[in-house]
Protein backbone atom coordinates (compact mmCIF):
# COMPACT_ATOMS: atom_id res chain seq x y z
CA UNK A 1 0.00 0.00 0.00
CA UNK A 2 3.18 2.50 1.18
CA UNK A 3 4.60 1.94 -2.15
CA UNK A 4 1.42 2.89 -4.20
CA UNK A 5 0.58 5.67 -2.33
CA UNK A 6 4.17 6.84 -2.94
CA UNK A 7 4.08 6.19 -6.60
CA UNK A 8 0.75 7.92 -6.56
CA UNK A 9 2.42 11.08 -5.15
CA UNK A 10 5.21 11.23 -7.51
CA UNK A 11 2.47 11.19 -10.33
CA UNK A 12 0.91 14.19 -8.74
CA UNK A 13 4.22 15.60 -8.67
CA UNK A 14 3.86 16.34 -4.99
CA UNK A 15 7.13 14.14 -4.06
CA UNK A 16 9.08 14.85 -7.21
CA UNK A 17 8.80 18.32 -6.36
CA UNK A 18 10.18 18.63 -2.47
CA UNK A 19 12.92 15.71 -3.61
CA UNK A 20 14.28 18.64 -6.45
CA UNK A 21 14.31 21.30 -4.25
CA UNK A 22 17.76 21.64 -2.63
CA UNK A 23 17.41 24.91 -1.06
CA UNK A 24 14.40 26.20 1.46
CA UNK A 25 14.18 29.79 0.95
CA UNK A 26 13.40 32.18 3.87
CA UNK A 27 9.86 32.23 3.30
CA UNK A 28 9.83 28.22 4.08
CA UNK A 29 12.56 28.64 6.97
CA UNK A 30 9.49 31.19 8.35
CA UNK A 31 6.75 28.65 7.88
CA UNK A 32 8.46 25.96 9.28
CA UNK A 33 9.28 28.15 12.44
CA UNK A 34 5.79 28.74 12.81
CA UNK A 35 6.14 32.43 11.93
CA UNK A 36 7.45 32.71 15.72
CA UNK A 37 9.38 36.25 14.76
CA UNK A 38 6.52 38.07 13.31
CA UNK A 39 4.08 36.53 16.45
CA UNK A 40 1.91 38.76 18.01
CA UNK A 41 3.15 41.76 15.57
CA UNK A 42 1.49 44.29 13.05
CA UNK A 43 3.15 43.37 9.84
CA UNK A 44 3.39 45.63 6.63
CA UNK A 45 5.00 42.98 3.81
CA UNK A 46 7.11 44.24 0.64
CA UNK A 47 6.71 41.79 -1.87
CA UNK A 48 5.99 41.09 -5.80
CA UNK A 49 4.63 37.71 -7.22
CA UNK A 50 8.46 36.23 -6.84
CA UNK A 51 7.98 36.46 -2.90
CA UNK A 52 6.19 32.83 -3.21
CA UNK A 53 6.92 29.36 -1.44
CA UNK A 54 8.52 26.28 -2.40
CA UNK A 55 5.20 25.42 -3.70
CA UNK A 56 4.52 28.71 -5.41
CA UNK A 57 1.59 29.85 -2.84
CA UNK A 58 2.04 33.76 -2.58
CA UNK A 59 3.80 35.06 0.56
CA UNK A 60 0.61 37.71 0.90
CA UNK A 61 -1.66 34.72 1.29
CA UNK A 62 0.63 32.65 3.28
CA UNK A 63 0.76 35.46 5.96
CA UNK A 64 -2.44 36.77 5.84
CA UNK A 65 -3.75 33.20 6.47
CA UNK A 66 -1.28 32.66 9.43
CA UNK A 67 -3.24 32.79 12.67
CA UNK A 68 -0.65 34.38 14.90
CA UNK A 69 0.42 36.60 11.62
CA UNK A 70 -1.62 40.31 12.33
CA UNK A 71 -0.57 41.48 8.57
CA UNK A 72 -2.29 44.98 7.61
CA UNK A 73 -0.60 46.60 4.37
CA UNK A 74 1.48 45.65 1.20
CA UNK A 75 4.07 47.93 -0.33
CA UNK A 76 4.74 47.51 -3.75
CA UNK A 77 7.57 48.14 -5.80
CA UNK A 78 8.42 48.15 -9.31
CA UNK A 79 5.81 46.11 -11.54
CA UNK A 80 3.59 46.38 -7.97
CA UNK A 81 2.44 43.27 -5.63
CA UNK A 82 0.80 41.09 -7.66
CA UNK A 83 2.93 42.08 -10.93
CA UNK A 84 0.23 43.91 -13.04
CA UNK A 85 2.52 47.02 -14.16
CA UNK A 86 5.05 47.51 -16.93
CA UNK A 87 8.50 48.35 -16.54
CA UNK A 88 9.14 52.05 -15.60
CA UNK A 89 5.05 52.26 -15.13
CA UNK A 90 4.14 54.53 -11.65
CA UNK A 91 2.22 52.64 -9.65
CA UNK A 92 -0.58 53.72 -7.39
CA UNK A 93 -1.97 52.53 -4.21
CA UNK A 94 -4.50 50.47 -3.90
CA UNK A 95 -6.77 47.40 -2.22
CA UNK A 96 -5.21 43.72 -2.87
CA UNK A 97 -8.52 41.78 -4.01
CA UNK A 98 -7.79 38.40 -2.75
CA UNK A 99 -7.18 39.94 0.96
CA UNK A 100 -8.67 43.29 0.83
CA UNK A 101 -5.60 44.47 2.37
CA UNK A 102 -4.38 48.55 1.80
CA UNK A 103 -1.48 48.36 -0.91
CA UNK A 104 0.58 51.62 -1.01
CA UNK A 105 3.01 51.86 -3.77
CA UNK A 106 7.15 52.16 -3.42
CA UNK A 107 7.60 53.33 -7.07
CA UNK A 108 5.02 56.18 -8.09
CA UNK A 109 4.64 59.53 -5.72
CA UNK A 110 6.36 57.82 -3.22
CA UNK A 111 10.17 55.43 -3.35
CA UNK A 112 9.82 55.29 0.08
CA UNK A 113 7.00 54.45 2.44
CA UNK A 114 5.96 57.77 4.05
CA UNK A 115 5.24 57.98 7.82
CA UNK A 116 1.59 57.72 6.79
CA UNK A 117 1.77 54.88 5.12
CA UNK A 118 3.84 53.27 8.11
CA UNK A 119 1.40 54.17 11.20
CA UNK A 120 -0.03 50.80 13.01
CA UNK A 121 3.18 48.68 11.77
CA UNK A 122 5.15 47.07 14.08
CA UNK A 123 7.53 44.86 11.69
CA UNK A 124 8.08 45.73 7.59
CA UNK A 125 8.80 41.91 6.16
CA UNK A 126 10.54 42.21 2.95
CA UNK A 127 10.72 39.32 0.31
CA UNK A 128 11.60 39.54 -3.31
CA UNK A 129 13.40 37.73 -5.78
CA UNK A 130 16.53 40.11 -7.17
CA UNK A 131 18.61 38.85 -9.60
CA UNK A 132 21.88 40.47 -8.54
CA UNK A 133 22.69 43.58 -10.65
CA UNK A 134 22.34 47.11 -9.11
CA UNK A 135 20.16 48.73 -11.61
CA UNK A 136 17.80 45.73 -11.07
CA UNK A 137 15.12 48.81 -8.36
CA UNK A 138 14.38 46.20 -5.99
CA UNK A 139 17.59 47.08 -4.09
CA UNK A 140 17.06 50.45 -4.08
CA UNK A 141 13.50 49.33 -2.85
CA UNK A 142 14.97 47.61 0.18
CA UNK A 143 17.55 49.98 1.50
CA UNK A 144 14.60 53.03 1.52
CA UNK A 145 11.92 50.47 4.01
CA UNK A 146 15.12 49.95 5.89
CA UNK A 147 15.24 54.17 6.36
CA UNK A 148 12.40 54.50 6.82
CA UNK A 149 12.29 51.54 9.14
CA UNK A 150 14.64 53.40 11.33
CA UNK A 151 13.18 56.62 11.18
CA UNK A 152 9.85 55.17 12.82
CA UNK A 153 11.57 52.54 14.97
CA UNK A 154 10.05 49.62 13.03
CA UNK A 155 11.77 46.29 12.82
CA UNK A 156 12.87 44.93 9.46
CA UNK A 157 12.57 41.72 8.84
CA UNK A 158 13.94 40.04 5.13
CA UNK A 159 13.34 36.37 4.15
CA UNK A 160 16.16 35.51 2.41
CA UNK A 161 16.21 34.58 -1.30
CA UNK A 162 19.02 33.53 -3.66
CA UNK A 163 21.14 35.08 -5.82
CA UNK A 164 21.07 34.25 -9.32
CA UNK A 165 24.32 35.12 -10.71
CA UNK A 166 25.82 33.05 -7.57
CA UNK A 167 27.65 34.44 -4.32
CA UNK A 168 31.08 34.54 -5.88
CA UNK A 169 31.11 37.11 -8.77
CA UNK A 170 31.28 40.61 -8.25
CA UNK A 171 31.85 42.84 -11.51
CA UNK A 172 31.92 46.76 -11.84
CA UNK A 173 33.07 49.86 -9.98
CA UNK A 174 30.86 51.15 -7.15
CA UNK A 175 28.85 53.99 -7.56
CA UNK A 176 30.14 57.31 -8.30
CA UNK A 177 28.53 60.21 -5.86
CA UNK A 178 27.24 62.21 -9.33
CA UNK A 179 25.71 58.85 -10.23
CA UNK A 180 23.85 57.62 -7.75
CA UNK A 181 19.88 57.30 -8.13
CA UNK A 182 17.05 54.91 -8.13
CA UNK A 183 19.05 52.54 -10.68
CA UNK A 184 22.59 52.92 -8.93
CA UNK A 185 21.46 54.17 -5.31
CA UNK A 186 24.14 52.60 -3.14
CA UNK A 187 27.87 52.20 -3.08
CA UNK A 188 28.03 48.93 -4.82
CA UNK A 189 29.80 47.04 -7.58
CA UNK A 190 27.46 46.62 -10.30
CA UNK A 191 27.48 43.02 -10.07
CA UNK A 192 27.23 42.66 -6.13
CA UNK A 193 27.64 39.09 -5.21
CA UNK A 194 25.50 38.90 -2.58
CA UNK A 195 22.03 38.04 -1.39
CA UNK A 196 19.06 40.08 -0.41
CA UNK A 197 19.70 39.42 3.78
CA UNK A 198 23.67 39.97 3.12
CA UNK A 199 23.02 43.06 1.33
CA UNK A 200 20.87 44.34 3.83
CA UNK A 201 23.26 43.37 6.64
CA UNK A 202 26.12 45.29 4.33
CA UNK A 203 24.21 48.08 4.03
CA UNK A 204 23.03 48.94 7.59
CA UNK A 205 26.16 48.13 9.31
CA UNK A 206 28.32 50.19 6.82
CA UNK A 207 26.54 53.42 7.39
CA UNK A 208 25.59 53.29 3.88
CA UNK A 209 21.86 54.16 4.62
CA UNK A 210 22.52 56.49 7.39
CA UNK A 211 20.60 55.67 10.48
CA UNK A 212 20.43 51.50 11.02
CA UNK A 213 17.44 49.97 11.34
CA UNK A 214 16.01 46.80 13.67
CA UNK A 215 17.38 44.26 11.04
CA UNK A 216 16.93 40.13 10.83
CA UNK A 217 17.59 37.78 8.12
CA UNK A 218 15.56 34.50 8.08
CA UNK A 219 18.61 32.73 6.33
CA UNK A 220 17.50 30.18 3.66
CA UNK A 221 18.69 26.10 4.45
CA UNK A 222 21.12 24.56 1.53
CA UNK A 223 21.90 27.54 -0.54
CA UNK A 224 25.72 27.39 -1.76
CA UNK A 225 27.45 30.20 -2.94
CA UNK A 226 28.40 28.24 -6.07
CA UNK A 227 25.12 27.60 -6.58
CA UNK A 228 23.55 29.14 -9.92
CA UNK A 229 19.52 29.33 -9.45
CA UNK A 230 18.85 25.99 -11.71
CA UNK A 231 21.23 24.47 -8.65
CA UNK A 232 18.93 25.32 -6.11
CA UNK A 233 16.17 23.29 -7.97
CA UNK A 234 13.69 26.10 -7.23
CA UNK A 235 10.83 27.29 -9.72
CA UNK A 236 11.50 30.67 -11.00
CA UNK A 237 8.71 33.02 -10.97
CA UNK A 238 9.33 35.90 -13.32
CA UNK A 239 11.09 39.21 -11.73
CA UNK A 240 9.97 41.18 -14.30
CA UNK A 241 8.15 40.91 -17.47
CA UNK A 242 11.64 40.61 -19.20
CA UNK A 243 13.33 38.34 -16.45
CA UNK A 244 10.80 35.18 -17.36
CA UNK A 245 13.30 32.82 -16.66
CA UNK A 246 16.31 32.36 -14.38
CA UNK A 247 18.44 32.02 -17.37
CA UNK A 248 17.71 35.40 -18.51
CA UNK A 249 18.63 36.96 -15.04
CA UNK A 250 22.43 36.84 -15.94
CA UNK A 251 21.95 38.17 -19.59
CA UNK A 252 20.39 41.52 -17.49
CA UNK A 253 23.80 41.82 -16.69
CA UNK A 254 25.29 41.05 -20.04
CA UNK A 255 23.29 43.69 -21.62
CA UNK A 256 21.50 46.20 -19.68
CA UNK A 257 23.99 48.67 -19.44
CA UNK A 258 24.04 49.67 -22.97
CA UNK A 259 19.90 48.30 -23.59
CA UNK A 260 19.71 52.16 -22.00
CA UNK A 261 21.01 53.57 -25.38
CA UNK A 262 18.52 53.97 -28.28
CA UNK A 263 20.26 52.55 -31.54
CA UNK A 264 20.51 48.82 -30.03
CA UNK A 265 17.76 46.03 -29.45
CA UNK A 266 18.84 44.07 -27.01
CA UNK A 267 16.04 41.29 -27.57
CA UNK A 268 13.19 43.63 -25.31
CA UNK A 269 10.41 43.37 -27.67
CA UNK A 270 11.86 40.13 -28.99
CA UNK A 271 11.03 36.54 -27.37
CA UNK A 272 14.78 36.76 -25.68
CA UNK A 273 15.48 39.60 -24.04
CA UNK A 274 18.79 41.05 -22.87
CA UNK A 275 20.21 38.23 -25.43
CA UNK A 276 20.73 40.12 -28.48
CA UNK A 277 22.73 43.11 -29.47
CA UNK A 278 20.79 43.82 -33.22
CA UNK A 279 19.85 46.76 -35.38
CA UNK A 280 18.76 47.62 -39.19
CA UNK A 281 22.35 48.70 -40.19
CA UNK A 282 24.00 45.64 -38.47
CA UNK A 283 25.13 42.27 -40.44
CA UNK A 284 24.65 39.19 -38.94
CA UNK A 285 27.41 37.54 -39.64
CA UNK A 286 30.13 40.25 -39.93
CA UNK A 287 29.28 41.11 -36.31
CA UNK A 288 29.26 37.38 -35.12
CA UNK A 289 32.17 36.83 -37.09
CA UNK A 290 33.82 39.49 -35.02
CA UNK A 291 32.70 38.48 -31.42
CA UNK A 292 33.73 34.95 -31.76
CA UNK A 293 36.77 35.94 -33.07
CA UNK A 294 37.58 38.02 -29.74
CA UNK A 295 37.56 34.43 -28.03
CA UNK A 296 35.77 35.93 -24.86
CA UNK A 297 35.69 33.33 -22.18
CA UNK A 298 32.58 31.82 -21.97
CA UNK A 299 30.72 33.20 -24.71
CA UNK A 300 29.34 32.33 -28.22
CA UNK A 301 27.74 34.27 -30.61
CA UNK A 302 25.29 33.23 -33.51
CA UNK A 303 24.14 35.91 -36.05
CA UNK A 304 20.24 36.25 -35.63
CA UNK A 305 17.86 38.03 -37.95
CA UNK A 306 14.37 39.46 -36.16
CA UNK A 307 11.65 41.99 -36.44
CA UNK A 308 10.48 43.21 -32.71
CA UNK A 309 6.84 43.08 -31.92
CA UNK A 310 7.72 46.28 -29.58
CA UNK A 311 10.10 48.25 -28.28
CA UNK A 312 12.85 50.04 -30.39
CA UNK A 313 12.85 49.21 -34.09
CA UNK A 314 9.41 47.69 -33.86
CA UNK A 315 8.23 46.06 -36.88
CA UNK A 316 11.45 46.88 -38.13
CA UNK A 317 13.65 44.19 -39.61
CA UNK A 318 16.99 43.86 -37.84
CA UNK A 319 20.10 41.73 -38.22
CA UNK A 320 22.84 41.33 -34.98
CA UNK A 321 24.02 38.62 -32.83
CA UNK A 322 22.60 36.30 -29.76
CA UNK A 323 24.98 35.80 -26.91
CA UNK A 324 25.19 32.29 -25.45
CA UNK A 325 26.80 31.30 -21.95
CA UNK A 326 29.05 28.51 -22.80
CA UNK A 327 31.03 28.27 -19.40
CA UNK A 328 29.01 30.45 -16.19
CA UNK A 329 32.22 30.01 -13.94
CA UNK A 330 34.25 31.40 -16.13
CA UNK A 331 32.07 34.50 -17.74
CA UNK A 332 32.65 37.79 -17.12
CA UNK A 333 29.33 39.05 -17.84
CA UNK A 334 29.33 42.78 -17.78
CA UNK A 335 32.19 43.06 -20.42
CA UNK A 336 30.44 41.67 -23.34
CA UNK A 337 28.26 44.58 -24.03
CA UNK A 338 31.65 46.94 -24.55
CA UNK A 339 33.50 44.38 -27.06
CA UNK A 340 29.92 44.74 -28.83
CA UNK A 341 30.86 48.73 -29.12
CA UNK A 342 33.97 48.18 -29.69
CA UNK A 343 33.76 45.82 -32.68
CA UNK A 344 30.52 48.06 -33.91
CA UNK A 345 32.44 51.01 -34.04
CA UNK A 346 35.51 49.24 -36.03
CA UNK A 347 32.76 47.85 -38.47
CA UNK A 348 30.29 51.05 -39.14
CA UNK A 349 32.15 53.97 -37.33
CA UNK A 350 29.16 56.34 -39.01
CA UNK A 351 27.10 54.37 -36.40
CA UNK A 352 28.86 55.57 -32.89
CA UNK A 353 26.28 54.22 -30.78
CA UNK A 354 28.01 55.81 -27.41
CA UNK A 355 29.33 58.20 -28.90
CA UNK A 356 25.43 59.26 -30.10
CA UNK A 357 23.12 58.77 -26.85
CA UNK A 358 22.29 62.09 -26.62
CA UNK A 359 19.62 62.18 -24.22
CA UNK A 360 20.19 58.96 -23.44
CA UNK A 361 23.75 59.74 -21.78
CA UNK A 362 22.52 60.57 -18.24
CA UNK A 363 20.73 57.32 -17.53
CA UNK A 364 23.69 55.29 -19.68
CA UNK A 365 25.92 57.21 -16.29
CA UNK A 366 23.61 56.08 -13.63
CA UNK A 367 23.48 52.70 -14.94
CA UNK A 368 26.74 52.45 -15.26
CA UNK A 369 27.83 54.30 -11.51
CA UNK A 370 30.43 56.40 -13.54
CA UNK A 371 30.72 59.17 -16.21
CA UNK A 372 34.24 57.89 -16.60
CA UNK A 373 32.98 54.44 -18.08
CA UNK A 374 31.91 56.66 -21.06
CA UNK A 375 34.36 59.05 -21.26
CA UNK A 376 37.54 56.49 -21.30
CA UNK A 377 35.55 54.35 -23.82
CA UNK A 378 35.06 57.22 -26.17
CA UNK A 379 38.79 57.57 -26.67
CA UNK A 380 39.79 55.45 -28.75
CA UNK A 381 36.69 52.51 -28.98
CA UNK A 382 38.58 50.22 -26.89
CA UNK A 383 37.10 47.94 -23.79
CA UNK A 384 40.97 48.27 -22.79
CA UNK A 385 40.91 51.43 -22.07
CA UNK A 386 37.95 51.00 -19.66
CA UNK A 387 38.47 47.80 -18.17
CA UNK A 388 41.20 48.75 -15.15
CA UNK A 389 38.85 51.76 -13.93
CA UNK A 390 35.39 49.07 -14.48
CA UNK A 391 37.63 46.48 -12.15
CA UNK A 392 39.52 48.92 -9.62
CA UNK A 393 37.05 48.42 -6.67
CA UNK A 394 36.04 44.46 -6.97
CA UNK A 395 39.33 43.41 -4.44
CA UNK A 396 38.02 46.01 -2.11
CA UNK A 397 34.18 45.11 -2.20
CA UNK A 398 35.25 41.75 -2.00
CA UNK A 399 37.37 41.97 0.70
CA UNK A 400 34.64 44.24 2.91
CA UNK A 401 31.35 41.79 1.59
CA UNK A 402 32.89 38.92 3.30
CA UNK A 403 31.82 40.00 6.72
CA UNK A 404 28.69 39.93 5.73
CA UNK A 405 28.55 36.30 4.20
CA UNK A 406 25.71 34.00 5.95
CA UNK A 407 26.44 31.09 3.57
CA UNK A 408 29.46 29.42 2.20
Amino acid sequence: MKRIILLLLCFLGLVGQSMGQKVKTGIEVLKSEKFKTLEGKRVGLVTNPTGVDNHLRSVVDILHAAKNVNLVALFGPEHGVRGNAHAGDAVGNDTDPTTGLPVYSLYGKYRMPSDEMLKGIDVLVYDIQDIGCRSFTYISTLGNIMKAAARNHIKVVVLDRPNPLGGNNVEGCITEDDCISFVSQFKVPYVYGLTPGELALLLNNEGLLGERCDLEIVKMKGWKRKMTYSDTGLKWVLSSPHIPEATSAPFYAVSGIVGELDSLNIGVGYTVPFQTFAAPWIKAAELSKRMNALGLRGFSFRPIYYSPFYSKFKGQQLQGVQVYITNYRRARLCEVQFYILQELYKLYPEHDVLGDSKNRTDMFNKVCGSKEIRRLFLKRHRWSDVRDYWDKDIKAFKKLSKQYYLYK
